[in-house]
């Protein structure tokens, strides 16, 4: 339910049925028209740009179409107190409260759902995937907090929705992690010397893992790299991946599934690929330049497989083949790509870190070719975030060696805080997270100020000895809403759309910002009956006025809506 887009149709159809009688003839377009929530300082529900929209493409003065235009709305929809005309043309509509006491009893029958878009497609969500070689790291955390909180916000919407891991087991950096838990097992077993390499993982967590494959293989004598190597990389990678789910699971975090690179080059799915690209002449033998601001001394002018990804707006063609002729690491991810394309999705979206952005277009490049333009790909990144405490960097985890753990984090401060605050600012901006901050139970802190507003509500409600799944039915006879109460309203009006934008551009920070935004008006409301007695709330345990009923349900449903989306519990006492 979206009152402005329901509102929308009503006007757009009623201009279409009375074109004549406004003597409008262009009326192909009525994408620009718009009806939105205006500036408090009007005093009203709805504002409507019709009339401007209209009188440009008519040729007529926005005014006078806007007279007739109002006279039309009066007589025909008679849902308004009040229409006036702002500005150039703008038509500024007050609801009555008939009108009113209707839309607030369909969002009290369906509160569960209010704000939902009601889709029905399928999405593939790949985020995290984070190289399984240690404990996950803040860079990660606001990845994998993100990719969470969109999966729900499309399943809220009534997508499919599959949250998928890839682990990126095959390669260089699984031997070095390999040897250092070898190297370490020899040091514990046989007191030799770790000698510290620049390729060898440092970090305590590199121990742990030495150690539990000690004592699961209490009969092996790891006398050799090479013989052992195949053990060690099941097992290591089998330990390191439980770390992972396990540092997921405590931020409320689990994927649906998990793509390993190992299986993706057993079955040569990167051949496959190739195949199918060269069916469609999208791949070419040729020659690229070195690449720019790097030296390499390995690196050979040779002849190769280069993918056409400018043919789909990359910036450059990209190689398949090093110049030994082994696959590139982005022909395995076009490979598989290729495996998410044939499972049938029609959206796919990856989530990535503040190192990727130059990854975007020529995977989105190679989706594209291999789909033929029906799949589409969406890439977000999410910036760094940097951690504070008392004013000064939190220093890196001992445990992990070179860089903050996510453990680190869920020591200082709990799940809800993390999700909230990693969701505060928009995934393109750098994140400051203070700790000082997140922990104070004052309006500066955001996650704290909303489960307050909750648990205030719920506290009330318990005064009453009422509760919020209590069915409520309005009767428009029974209230008259004050200034106040209206503008709590009228935020509350607003959900959908922040929805529906939100789910448009995937910009999750607009949800905890709303959040924070209605939870301010409410509790602004509250301390207003510490001041005035008129608008107190209870008075010998008796509800002083029925429409705060209302209002506390008002705002409790888009509360447990948002904070359901955020994957943020609301405790109803605090």
């Amino acid at each position: 339910m979206n009152i402005f887009e329901d509102y929308l149709k009503k006007i757009n159809n009623l201009i279409l049925l009375n074109k004549e009688l406004l003597d409008l003839k262009n009326l192909n377009d009525f994408k620009n028209i718009n009806v939105e929530s205006p500036p408090i300082e009007f005093n009203c529900d709805l504002s409507c740009n019709v009339c401007l929209v209209l009188s440009k493409l008519n040729q007529k003065s926005p005014h006078e179409l806007a007279i007739k235009i109002r006279e039309l709305i009066i007589k025909n929809i008679k849902d308004f107190e009040e229409i006036s005309i702002a500005g150039p043309g703008f038509l500024n509509m007050k609801l009555s409260e008939s009108a009113i006491i209707s839309i607030i009893n369909k969002i009290f029958k369906n509160k569960d759902v209010y704000g939902a878009t009601n889709s029905n497609s399928t999405y593939n969500i790949e985020f995290v995937s984070a190289n399984p070689t240690g404990p996950l790291h803040v860079g990660h955390c606001r990845g994998a907090v993100y990719g969470d909180v969109l999966a729900n916000l499309l399943k809220f919407n009534g997508n499919k929705v599959t949250k998928e891991y890839y682990i990126n087991d095959y390669g260089k950096q699984i031997q070095n992690f390999v040897e250092s838990i070898f190297l370490r097992i020899r040091e514990i077993k046989y007191k030799e010397k770790f000698l510290k390499k620049e390729h060898l993982y440092p970090g305590l967590y590199i121990v742990e893992i030495a150690k539990e494959i000690i004592e699961k293989n209490k009969t092996l004598k790891f006398d050799n790299f090479n013989s052992s190597f195949e053990l060690l990389k099941k097992e290591s990678l089998n330990l390191s991946m439980v770390m992972i789910k396990s540092d997921l699971s405590k931020l409320g975090i689990k994927h649906d599934h998990f793509f390993s690179e190992s299986d993706l080059v057993k079955k040569k799915l990167v051949n496959q690929a190739v195949d199918q690209l060269k069916k469609n002449n999208y791949v070419q033998e040729g020659y690229l330049d070195p690449p720019k601001g790097e030296i390499n001394k390995d690196w050979k002018k040779v002849k190769r497989l280069i993918f056409k990804s400018t043919l789909f707006n990359d910036d450059a063609d990209r190689a398949l083949q090093k110049t030994d002729g082994s696959w590139t690491y982005f022909a395995n991810d076009v490979a598989y790509h290729m495996d998410k394309v044939n499972r049938n999705y029609k959206y796919l979206v990856n989530i990535l870190g503040a190192d990727h952005t130059g990854y975007i277009k020529r995977i989105t490049a190679a989706v594209s070719a291999l789909s033929n333009g029906k799949v589409k790909l969406n890439c977000k990144v999410c910036q760094l975030v940097k951690l504070y405490k008392k004013g000064i960097p939190f220093k890196m985890s001992k445990r992990a060696g070179d860089f903050i753990s996510v453990q680190d984090l869920l020591n200082e401060v709990n799940k809800d805080s993390v999700r909230f605050m990693m969701l505060n600012r928009s995934n393109d901006i750098e994140l400051d997270f203070d700790f000082d901050k997140i922990k104070e139970k004052t309006k500066d802190n955001p996650v704290f100020y909303v489960q307050y507003a909750f648990a205030r509500i719920n506290s009330l409600l318990r005064t009453l000895d009422k509760k919020l799944h209590d069915k409520i039915n309005l009767n428009e006879q029974d209230l008259n809403f004050n200034n106040i109460e209206e503008k709590i309203i009228r935020k509350v009006y607003e959900w959908p759309k922040i929805i529906e934008s939100t789910s448009k551009k995937f910009e999750l920070h607009k949800i905890p910002f709303y959040l924070y935004e209605v939870s301010t008006l409410f509790h602004a409301y509250w301390s207003k009956g510490n001041e005035d007695k008129n608008y107190k709330f209870i008075e010998n345990n008796k509800i002083k006025r029925v429409e705060i009923i209302a209002i506390m349900n008002l705002v409790a449903t888009v509360i447990q809506n948002g904070m359901k989306i955020l994957g943020v519990s609301l405790p109803k006492k605090m």
